[in-house]
């Protein structure tokens, strides 16, 4: 029995209470009630109350007449569709929920009271709401009627309209032309993949599937892929309460669209939240700069070489045949990925390897190759456009905007050229429409060689930092390269490029004798020796190091005395165990400077 009307005040059913508002109905019932001695007592109590989130008005249940479907029928088509393996949940663990909700379904109430949406096709005969016509348009409906209920009938159509969820439902096949047989329907559906975030997985793909199994008797889809949601860097829902929405065009317009794009797409996991960072999309600018300045260096070397120095064959360097076999597989490592819907892991992998080893390592080893000139800076071009190329190809699902002009430009500049430096099958128009890579050959013993070169380099440069080596100074190193002694002798140019040795004073040989004062460092087969003289000035840094134990050691002594006294005993124990740590780190920091100190001989 409703008592109340749909503005909020009291009906004929509420007796005497009938016109009152509902707040002044209940403060008038309460107060017959203590009036007529059927109250016991008065206590606070503290409820939820129900607000529109809308216009903070304060929601009163109402029972009142609706449309439902019987959805378990389709429910159990929906299970079975997901069970026989004709439709597929990524990641799988969601096929959990999908069958929580489906078979725990109840009758689905699709009827709304609102201004906008599809109408419910049902139409009242004489205003009497037992008389019911459903019909496909009005003049239909007054067909059914007449028939019915004789000529002289009025319709009034439910004002109700359809859940946006049962519309949105319809939409694999009903955007395709159905129920007629258009020939969109008969090329297009099923589709393959829907993208989607988990949250909505029943409120939409489930009754998506559940419609088409029910009105077309196929699956709208093979496979349902489900993103997480976005958070706010501490992993916090954005809401405008907690102030800490971001909005995308704000983002847009500062990092640009591809920044953004790239750092949503790369973020996250399938189902898994992804916590957005303004600075990491900052980052991701840095990277699209990265590959425009790539493509930069290749298009201002183009004249290093001509079309006259191109050779039948290639003749590839170790370094050549690293970045080739490393981009085989980074291919089929990122086509691997996609195939299995982990679309993140793909599109980081593609950059670290575009970011940390074709620019950070083969760009600088190509400047090298391109001073020789000849038939070996063709080769480096050739070699530089098929890696930056693929590669653009490669992230362009991820950076449309950046990759697009970026190849655009790539191509342009080597078409001026006209070095026959072109992909298999030439340019194409535009990069969007260009084949995906697929992975090439591979060299196997010059990538494991060449990743050898890697680590000793990265093994100098850590000793430069370690020693505060000046960036511009170039070095002595004496190496021992043992059965690697013939593949350096070849990388001596590209070794002393990258770990700023001197290439007068390099010693290079299958074994040497280890010198005295000498860092040594030691990567499998070969050993490296740099002398510390050639380093740094042995005097000063002496002197530094030696004045750098004496401020350490005064502060040793003053957090000591500090934790001896009165203090460890008086102070919060936070605030004793901060100190305490300090000291720690001051002497590993005194013992590693000692260590330093007796080393250089002191």
């Amino acid at each position: 029995v409703n008592v109340m009307n749909k503005d909020a005040t009291m009906n004929a059913n509420a007796g005497p209470y009938e016109g009152l508002d509902r707040f002044a109905c209940r403060e008038k019932l309460w107060a017959d009630m203590e009036a007529a001695g059927l109250t016991l007592k008065t206590e606070k109590h503290t409820l939820s109350v129900p607000r529109s989130q809308r216009g903070g008005e304060i929601i009163e249940p109402l029972v009142s007449r609706q449309w439902f479907v019987n959805v378990e029928p389709m429910a159990k088509m929906g299970l079975e569709a997901v069970h026989r393996g004709r439709i597929r949940i990524v990641p799988e663990r969601f096929v959990k929920v999908w069958d929580n909700w489906l078979n725990n379904i109840r009758p689905w109430c699709i009827s709304r009271q609102l201004w906008w949406g599809h109408r419910i096709p049902a139409w009242y005969v004489d205003g009497d709401h037992e008389k019911v016509i459903v019909a496909h348009s009005e003049e239909e409906a007054y067909e059914l009627a007449r028939k019915q209920y004789g000529p002289d009938i009025t319709l009034e159509q439910d004002p109700d309209v359809l859940d946006t969820w049962f519309s949105s439902a319809l939409w694999p096949f009903s955007t395709l032309g159905w129920p007629d047989e258009t020939p969109d329907l008969q090329r297009f559906y099923p589709t393959s993949v829907m993208e989607t975030g988990y949250d909505i997985l029943f409120f939409w793909v489930a009754r998506m599937v559940m419609s088409a199994l029910l009105f077309t008797n196929d699956i709208p889809f093979h496979t349902v892929y489900l993103h997480g949601l976005v958070r706010d860097e501490h992993g916090r829902k954005m809401s405008k309460s907690l102030g800490n929405v971001t909005d995308p065009l704000d983002v847009m317009d500062e990092y640009g669209t591809d920044a953004l794009r790239f750092t949503l797409l790369t973020g996250g996991t399938p189902g898994n939240d992804l916590n957005l960072s303004v600075s990491r999309v900052a980052a991701n600018r840095n990277f699209a700069n990265k590959i425009w300045n790539a493509a930069r260096f290749i298009a201002h070397n183009l004249n290093k070489a001509t079309k006259a120095d191109a050779a039948a064959e290639p003749d590839y360097t170790e370094a050549d045949q690293w970045i080739l076999t490393r981009l085989s597989q980074v291919t089929a490592d990122v086509n691997r990925l996609m195939d299995s819907y982990q679309y993140g892991e793909a599109g980081r992998q593609a950059y670290d390897f575009l970011w940390g080893e074709f620019a950070d390592w083969y760009v600088e080893l190509a400047k090298v190759q391109l001073n020789e000139g000849g038939s070996r800076a063709w080769t480096t071009l050739s070699v530089l456009r098929q890696v930056l190329d693929d590669s653009l190809r490669l992230l362009h699902p991820y950076i449309p905007y950046v990759t697009e002009e970026t190849w655009q430009q790539l191509k342009r500049a080597f078409e001026t050229a006209d070095l026959g430096i072109e992909p298999d099958g030439g340019w194409g128009e535009a990069l969007i429409i260009a084949s995906w890579p697929e992975a090439g050959p591979q060299y196997p013993q010059a990538a494991a060689d060449f990743a050898q070169l890697q680590a000793l380099v990265r093994g100098i440069r850590g000793a430069r930092a370690e020693n505060k080596v000046e960036p511009g100074k170039w070095i002595t190193a004496v190496i021992a390269a043992g059965p690697k002694t013939a593949f350096l002798t070849r990388q001596t140019a590209v070794l002393c490029a990258l770990a700023r040795l001197d290439t007068d004073k390099l010693v290079l040989a299958e074994t040497v004798d280890a010198p005295d004062q000498a860092i040594t460092i030691a990567q499998g087969e070969i050993t490296c020796y740099l002398p510390l003289a050639g380093l740094v000035d042995l005097d000063k840094e002496k002197e530094r190091l030696s004045k750098e134990l004496a401020e350490l050691d005064g502060q040793i002594v003053r957090v000591s005395k500090l934790l001896d006294g009165p203090f460890a005993q008086k102070a919060p124990e936070a605030v004793v165990q901060k100190e305490r740590d300090k000291l720690a780190q001051l002497q590993a920091s005194y013992a590693e400077l000692s260590e330093r100190l007796q080393a250089l001989g002191n």
